[in-house]
């Protein structure tokens, strides 16, 4: 009873210290942590456990974040975001505005952050919505439900990156399932962004006739050359989980190779050469600049996911997950658990990220109890534990105040449409998830 109480009361103290006090994240969960370990362990293991879930999660995931912003932040220097945008609207003509910008915020999603990804593309969003007149409310919303998927789902994203390694999940397993689960949440996004700014979209556009899309000051890099950063990378991770799974005992030498070249870190540095390759001469010093940044960006985030890691371990190592598992196992929600504990962590204190560590925490010792302790089982728990986190974007979300910020929104329109949406995203992820499950055993 004492473990029970200790964790219930160390996940409302996370929550009121980054929340509404508004303590610095790594703090706030390593003190709670601290806490939680010296009631429930013994003296002698509360600094031993603190390492080593400190260096396991680094071990697994460390690499993958500081590459993955690397990647994404050479992609905005060099305006490849910028000729992505461009090619899909070729596609798809400025009457369907709204679909390019929403399909751009989902691919460039994959390895930018979404809350740099919408700052970078706003300015796109802003010519487009100037060049069709179509509404800001509109346009800046279908933007944002394209980044947001992936964010919350797909690996290098540190929230789903950290809740792999905590559950020990494949990551390219993850991508694979994770994807065609973002596409669908991010439609029903898309739909319900249009369903709910229907009579906005009725009133005549007022259009700049002489506005251009193109930024004429800059030479965009070619489309395909632009993709290339990006798809490779889920090619090579997609692809080495599929050779693995249908030729698990293979031990010729191309399985090897493509083992390799599949591994997350390798996959990523791939992708970081061809986006280097973008660049029409190679700066060392601006590389070096960016790198230096990059680096920066990732301390923040490493240091948080560090924390939920050793929050994890000590929840592991206090045998709660075994109890508590046994009692949810008894209610049939299955992977709804993991959802609905996401979800709350993600509405009471706003971060993405931090509700699905924590989350994994929570979850990792229970799956044997709720029936998820199968390779697809965990893909399938930690998926549910990223829709989780979809819900609810609100005035605690860092994101919230981008969109609204960037948008020249207020605030009641951004809740309205914003908020409303990343509710319908997280339901229909679920429900993606669990039927999937019936085929994924």
């Amino acid at each position: 009873m004492i473990i029970i109480t200790a964790i219930l009361i160390g996940l409302v103290l996370i929550v009121v210290f980054t929340s509404i006090l508004k303590y610095n994240t790594f703090l706030s969960i390593f003190v709670v942590t601290l806490l939680i370990a010296l009631l429930t362990m013994p003296l002698q293991d509360v600094v031993p456990t603190i390492l080593t879930g400190f260096g396991n999660t680094m071990k697994s995931i460390g690499l993958i974040i500081i590459f993955g912003i690397i990647l994404g932040l050479i992609l905005d220097k060099t305006h490849a975001t910028k000729s992505i945008a461009h090619a899909i609207l070729r596609l798809t003509g400025k009457k369907n505005a709204g679909i390019a910008i929403h399909t751009t915020g989902f691919i460039t999603g994959i390895p930018i952050f979404c809350d740099s990804g919408f700052i970078v593309l706003q300015g796109i969003n802003k010519s487009l919505i100037e060049s069709t007149g179509k509404p800001m409310a509109f346009m800046a919303s279908v933007l944002a439900a394209g980044l947001y998927s992936v964010h919350c789902l797909i690996p290098p994203h540190p929230g789903a990156t950290a809740a792999a390694g905590i559950m020990s999940a494949n990551i390219g397993q993850l991508i694979l399932v994770g994807l065609p689960v973002a596409a669908i949440s991010s439609l029903a996004g898309f739909l319900w962004v249009r369903f709910i700014t229907r009579k906005d979209l009725t009133v005549p556009p007022i259009v700049n006739p002489d506005k251009r899309i193109q930024d004429e000051a800059v030479e965009l890099p070619s489309a395909f050359r632009s993709f290339l950063p990006i798809i490779v990378p889920v090619l090579l991770l997609s692809g080495r989980s599929v050779l693995l799974l249908f030729a698990p005992e293979d031990e010729s030498y191309l399985l090897k190779i493509v083992s390799f070249l599949g591994e997350p870190i390798i996959a990523l540095m791939i992708g970081i050469l061809l986006a280097i390759s973008l660049y029409k001469k190679v700066n060392s010093r601006e590389l070096n600049e960016l790198f230096d940044l990059s680096i920066e960006k990732a301390g923040a985030i490493l240091a948080i996911v560090a924390a939920g890691g050793i929050f994890g371990t000590v929840i592991k190592a206090t045998g709660i997950g075994e109890v508590a598992g046994v009692y949810l196992a008894s209610t049939g929600l299955g992977l709804f658990v993991p959802f609905l504990i996401a979800a709350f962590l993600k509405t009471a204190q706003g971060s993405s990220t931090v509700a699905v560590m924590t989350s994994a925490s929570i979850i990792s010792p229970m799956l044997a109890s709720l029936n998820l302790s199968s390779d697809n089982g965990i893909i399938l728990a930690t998926l549910a534990m990223g829709a989780g986190s979809m819900f609810i974007s609100h005035s605690n979300d860092a994101f919230f105040w981008v969109v609204t910020k960037f948008s020249d929104l207020e605030i009641k329109s951004t809740l309205r449409v914003w908020t409303t949406t990343t509710a319908v995203m997280g339901i229909f992820a679920i429900t993606a998830i669990w039927v999937f499950s019936l085929f994924l055993k």
